[in-house]
């Protein structure tokens, strides 16, 4: 069972922060709601107690970072 405050947890609430912040007029807006989508639903695992496929975690987070790093190259 991971801690609330494991690091893949918080690295979810970073992620989710930050991709809250994408510009609802950028091209990445709808893809970066997404893929928040998926983070919301790991990180409500993480918090329950429940397992988390850390395959399918990695995965969704190197998505949003490449959202998020797309989305500051496109201003």
């Amino acid at each position: 069972m991971k801690s609330n405050n494991s690091p893949t947890a918080s690295l979810l609430r970073l992620l989710l922060h930050r991709l809250e912040r994408v510009s609802v007029d950028s091209h990445w807006a709808h893809r970066a709601g997404g893929i928040r989508g998926s983070l919301l639903e790991a990180l409500e695992q993480y918090e329950a107690g429940k397992p988390v496929p850390e395959g399918w975690v990695q995965q969704i987070m190197e998505h949003g970072f490449r959202v998020l790093q797309k989305a500051a190259e496109e201003k």
